[in-house]
């Protein structure tokens, strides 16, 4: 363990400090800064002997997290970080990005605030990189088999990696032009700067692997041809449907899904002329969902300079602490204010959406009611309706399923009631050599789901062609971590 009476010495939680919010808009660098060396040994030192760490069932990567606490507080980064890699393939994007399962199942949590360990797992990949640690590791002799990922986000990424360095052949598929999926072109810079994908990427590629961008599967490529030319498939294509609102006026032009906007902004971000660009400069906007996707289209929309930007939720505002039915080690449903909020708009609660109102075709406003819930329903309550300006409104409403692409008529593997593909409990379709893994399986999750599934796919692919593996699994199928039920 680390500091036996750290938490009894330090009661504080002390979180990552934030660029300020004046300086930061005027960018799209990332928001957080660096944490002090100082502050990240005490943070580390709170972590208990608590017998049994349920921050290990709260992350689904099932990381070391006790160990590598222990060894930041001891000054021992290079181990740190080897604990760290041993279960998760990119702390640098998780340690960025999830939002930290870990912390609500942490045995402190239970009276004190939680032991920081997000800020304390990406501190550690980034001190790796900077000491030059984190090194390709290029398999020892190749198999001979042969491996198509098709997808470029956590889960094909985690896939492909696993699969590289025992031996096999693997080729990355993309559709879009630079490899990374949502890490690329979902995740806004400040969030996340490209850098990090990058150089991670440069590690897979010295390791073996082999990228094909440009190439949607499905369209360019048949799954069959696919199929046949690999010794197997790994579908990592993510759940990208998006949810749609169908109240009069969807057509107006001003109505747009939120990753649609993302996405664009993300290209020119990253120095590309996107013709007709969604740009929300001087616009009044309104973002339907309270998700991240949905801070995302905050945070965008603000360094775009908008007049203004409002966020609509249907549902009641989460409490500020944990609720009765949501114990630990649960993972709550809290309202939470993250660095996109501190920026500025307006959040509503108890708003539904009942019009989009436009002139000549063109979005001036939306038309919203006060929600009220009548048997479990929540609908729209009579006699509240107003209407508030809006030249702008994303759909942050989340996402329905994978895309079908042809998987169904092309190589007959189905998709379930949840609009997923369907898989056993090997993560193979009904299609002998075809695999799913991530949100193409399980849906809409997060991130340290899909490495995870990534993680374990691969490990399901090399049994399936070698007999047996030495991979890890750490998850099924049908797993679900105690933090996120």
């Amino acid at each position: 363990m680390a500091d036996p009476r750290g938490f009894l010495k330090v009661r504080q939680r002390e979180t990552q400090p934030r660029r300020p919010v004046p300086v930061r808009i005027m960018d799209w660098k990332e928001v957080y800064e660096a944490q002090e060396k100082g502050v990240l040994k005490r943070q580390a030192g709170r972590c208990m002997d608590c017998g049994v760490p349920f921050c290990h069932h709260g992350c689904p990567l099932g990381n070391l997290i006790p160990e590598w606490n222990d060894l930041t507080w001891r000054g021992k980064g290079a181990d740190a970080s080897e604990r760290l890699h041993a279960t998760n393939n990119f702390p640098e994007f998780t340690g960025r990005l999830c939002p930290a399962p870990c912390e609500s199942s942490c045995v402190l949590g239970i009276n004190q605030p939680a032991v920081t360990i997000k800020q304390i797992e990406v501190s550690i990949a980034e001190e790796a990189f900077g000491e030059g640690w984190v090194e390709p590791l290029p398999p020892a002799r190749l198999t001979g088999k042969t491996v198509a990922v098709v997808g470029s986000g956590p889960a094909g990424l985690a896939a492909a990696q696993q699969l590289t360095r025992v031996g096999h052949t693997v080729a990355v598929y993309e559709r879009d032009d630079k490899i990374g999926g949502l890490l690329r072109y979902g995740i806004p810079d400040f969030k996340m700067e490209k850098e990090v994908l990058d150089r991670r990427l440069g590690q897979m590629k010295a390791e073996g692997t082999r990228f094909r961008t440009g190439v949607a599967v499905g369209q360019d490529v048949s799954w069959d041809q696919l199929r046949r030319r690999y010794d197997a498939v790994v579908v990592a294509t993510g759940a990208t449907v998006p949810r749609d609102l169908a109240i009069p006026g969807r057509e107006l032009d001003g109505v747009h899904f939120a990753m649609d906007y993302l996405v664009q902004a993300n290209r020119v971000c990253a120095g590309e002329t996107v013709p007709g660009q969604i740009d929300a400069r001087g616009k009044h906007v309104v973002i339907l969902g309270g998700g991240d996707t949905g801070a995302d289209c905050i945070g965008t929309a603000h360094r775009q300079q908008a007049a203004s930007v409002t966020t609509l939720a249907i549902g009641k505002q989460p409490p500020s602490e944990r609720p009765a039915h949501q114990p630990w080690p649960m993972f709550p449903n809290l309202f939470e204010v993250a660095s996109a909020h501190e920026e500025g708009g307006e959040r509503t609660y108890l708003a539904s959406t009942v019009e989009f109102v436009g002139e000549n075709g063109r979005l001036t406003g939306l038309k919203v009611a006060e929600t009220e819930y009548v048997d479990g329903k929540r609908l729209p309550k009579a006699g509240t309706e107003r209407v508030i300006p809006a030249d702008l409104v994303f759909l942050a409403l989340g996402f329905t399923g994978a895309e079908p692409a042809g998987l169904t008529e092309q190589v007959s593997a189905p998709f379930d009631a949840r609009g997923n593909v369907a898989r056993d409990a090997s993560y193979m379709t009904e299609v002998p050599g075809i695999f799913v893994a991530g949100d193409a399986g399980r849906g809409q999750s997060l991130i340290v789901w899909a490495i995870a599934e990534g993680r374990a796919a691969a490990a399901a692919v090399d049994r399936h062609l070698m007999g047996t593996t030495s991979l890890p699994a750490p998850v099924a199928p049908t797993d679900r971590a105690i933090a996120v039920l």
